[in-house]
Order: structure tokens, then sequence, then C-alpha cells
């Protein structure tokens, strides 16, 4: 067993709310199948460019109650919202003011101290590949977490924010966090989730969330991952879209020391659509590993997908982008784009689309890209009288723009992009120095 898997397991049976709900046999079983599988390595086809060699050799403690933070990493996120630090529930820095009637909003801690086994039968998903390691130690250790449901009809226009802080501590610490958003008929919610740190810290968060998306629902739903250049951040999404449901994602990757999302989305009932769009911003020693997993299971379905890439210093991007259609998925149209900009030659990006086919009737197109800003649109803006930096600032930003347009609340939108240009910026310095 390795180091981590061990610091891990050890907290299981000091879980608090390990048999809540009638959960205990599907934890242990949980588990034991991550023990008994261990880690993956280099040789498993969907880790094979995101090595845990380091990661499995270090060793984490629980999360412990909330400590004191600097609340002014809040300042910017309105009402109504829902914080966690390392972890844990900050009821005193939630607010839920504002939250429109027929939307609720809950910890899963209190859904687990009520106890209704039917709030919480999420949690008892079983994952059943030897990859899927860090889901099944989730699902054993999940003690925490975002529950968000929107009754049939409920149209809300103020975005609900989702915001996890990591903050220092006097060990390092795992926390394990499941969230389900929940639209059904004819819902429509925006959501946005915030991941900031308020400090340097090298903590692991490893969470897990599904979306819910009954007929004719939508969901607009934004994540800013801007934590710790040390911390460690392994997410996955499972999303399932019914009948003529929309869902619109925007994902920025600007910081931790490692981060994995798996977006795993299944269009389930005919018509419906998924456009997801995404930033990966990979400068200092940063890995940054996205893989997509869209399966259109149903007829006239639709997916775009819109992925940008930067690597800078010894920054690395890894991108999969699967797509598959299934038999009898007739009227599918399928797209996807990843570019990528290397700005040193230190830096690394490894990109693999990958689209399978199965039905006759579709339109399906994808491709990557991996090159340098454009020496002739460099040498225009320095002929203007432009400094080096400040065209390449210019260059990178308009590269990255496009993915913002997913998301279509002015707000929501102009508060993302304001992140992303402070990262970008921070990143072409950074890019700038090592030339």
């Amino acid at each position: 067993m390795s180091a981590l898997l061990d610091s891990l397991a050890s907290s299981f049976d000091a879980l608090p709310a390990r048999d809540a709900a009638g959960l205990g046999g599907t934890r242990r079983a949980a588990l034991d199948a991550a023990l008994h599988d261990g880690l993956p390595h280099a040789r498993v086809e969907a880790w094979k460019y995101t090595p845990l060699r380091a990661l499995e050799r270090r060793t984490f403690a629980p999360a412990e109650a909330t400590p004191a933070f600097d609340a002014a990493v809040l300042t910017d996120i309105p009402v109504p919202r829902i914080v966690f630090v390392n972890g844990r529930f900050e009821a005193g820095h939630s607010d839920l003011a504002g939250l429109p009637e027929g939307v609720t909003l809950q910890p899963l801690s209190q859904v687990l101290r009520e106890g209704d086994a039917r709030e919480a039968n999420f949690l008892a998903r079983r994952f059943e590949r030897a990859d899927e390691v860090f889901a099944k130690v989730n699902a054993a250790l999940a003690d925490e977490g975002v529950v968000l449901r929107a009754e049939a009809g409920v149209r809300a226009e103020a975005p609900v924010h989702l915001v996890f802080v990591g903050i220092p501590a006097n060990t390092d610490q795992a926390w394990h966090l499941r969230h389900l958003v929940e639209l059904r008929a004819g819902a429509e919610l925006r959501v946005v989730e915030h991941q900031l740190s308020t400090g340097a810290h090298r903590h692991l968060g490893n969470s897990l969330m599904h979306v819910h998306l009954g007929r004719d629902a939508r969901l607009l739903h934004a994540r800013v991952q801007d934590e710790s250049t040390g911390a460690t951040l392994l997410h996955r999404t499972d999303a399932v879209l019914a009948r003529d449901s929309e869902y619109r994602r925007l994902d920025l990757e600007l910081g931790a020391a490692l981060s994995r999302h798996e977006l795993n989305v299944t269009l389930q009932g005919d018509n419906a659509r998924l456009h997801a769009n995404g930033v990966l911003l990979a400068d200092g020693k940063r890995h940054l590993d996205t893989r997509l997993g869209i399966d259109h299971a149903a007829r006239d379905t639709a997916c775009e997908l819109t992925w940008r890439g930067i690597g800078t210093d010894r920054g690395r991007v890894v991108f999969h982008g699967g797509i598959l259609i299934r038999e009898g998925a007739d009227g599918t149209n399928a797209n996807l784009s990843n570019k990528n900009l290397l700005l040193n030659e230190g830096a690394e990006i490894d990109t693999q689309p990958v689209l399978v086919i199965h039905a006759d009737e579709v339109q399906a197109a994808h491709g990557a890209t991996v090159g340098q800003l454009d020496r002739n649109a460099m040498f225009y803006l320095r002929s203007r009288g432009i400094p080096e930096p400040t065209a390449r600032a210019l260059l990178t930003a308009a590269f990255c723009r496009e993915t913002l347009s997913v998301f279509e609340d002015a707000g929501v939108r102009e508060a993302v992009a304001a992140r992303l240009d402070a990262a970008l910026a921070r990143s072409v310095a950074s890019a700038m120095e090592v030339v």
C-alpha cells in the first residue's frame, strides 16, 4: 500500500458520518476496493501523462475544524453563497440571502445528520474501473460538500456561488467533498464555483460532483480554480442530461501544483445539448490535466467544446478530449477544438483528441494544435510602439477570450475575465523572465 492511501484510509474508522443514511457497508466496500487496486501507474492509459510517484509517498491528516482565515478573499463574491474552508463548512461566512423560492442549498454534513437515505442516495454510487481510485476514496470518506436542488419550473437569475478556500495549517491536510447539483424539469440555474486560497499550503482536495439535469432544464456553470501553488486537487464531474436539457460550462484552471479534472457528460435524452469551454494555464512547475468524456447516447444531441492551453516556464498541460457517439445516436453534432500555446521551450503540452463514432447520420469534427505566438502579429504590435511584454499579454488574452462566451451572464463573465487576465499577466511576466 502507498503511504498516501495508508494515511487516507487511517481516518475511516473515526469518520463521524461513516454509517449515516445507511452507507456504512457501501463506504467500506469502496475503501477496500481502493486499497486493493492501489494508485494507477504510468502504464494505465488514463494516467499516462500524470505520474503519481511523488504524491503516493506523501501523507495527509484529516481536515480539522475550520480555523480562522482572512475573509477578504470573499469580498468580491456576492450572495447567495456557501463557503467551505479546508473542506469544512463555514456557516459564519455563508449567506443564503436571495436564494430563490424552490431552490435549496445545504451542506452535505447537514443532509447526513438528518439521515434520510433518499436525500443521500447519490453517495451510494459504485465505481468499478481500477483507475477510479480517487473516486472510490471519495465514496468511502466524503462527509462534506454541496447539495443544491432546483424544483421543476424554477428559473433563477442570480448566480449561486460555491466557495472552497484552502488555507495554511500545521500539517498537510486532505478533504473529500461530494456534491450534487440537481435541476428538475424546466428549471434554470446559474452556478459559480470558486476554488481559492489565502496563503501557501500543500493540502489535498478530492472532490466529486454529480450534475443531474431534468427534461428541458438549463444549467450555466462556471468554475474558477485558483488554488495555492503547492496544492493538489483531484476533481471529477459526472453529468447526466435528460431530453431537451442544456448544460453550459466554463472551467478556468489557473492554480495548484497538480490539478486533474475529469469531466464526464452523458447526453442521455434526445436533443440534449452541451457547451463546455476551458482554459488551462500552466506556469511555474504547475501540472494541469483535464480529461473530457462526452457520451452521446440519444438522437439529435450536440456538444461544442472549445479548450485553450498555455504552457510557460516548466509547466505542463495535459488534455484528453474524448467523444463517443453511440449506435442509434443519429443526428448528433459534435465539435472539439483544442488549441495550445507554448511560451517557453521548457514547458510541455500533451493533447489527445479522440472521436469514436458508432452511428451513421452524424456531424463530428475535432482538432488540436500546439504552437507559439504569431510572429507577424507580434511584429505588427511592436511596430505600433507596444512594448513586448504588453504585446505578448494582448495576444495571449485574445487567444483565451473566445472561451468566455459560453457564459451569458455579463456580470459573472466580467468577474471571471478579471481573474483570467490577472493570471495571464502573471504567466506572461514569468515567461519573459525565462526568455
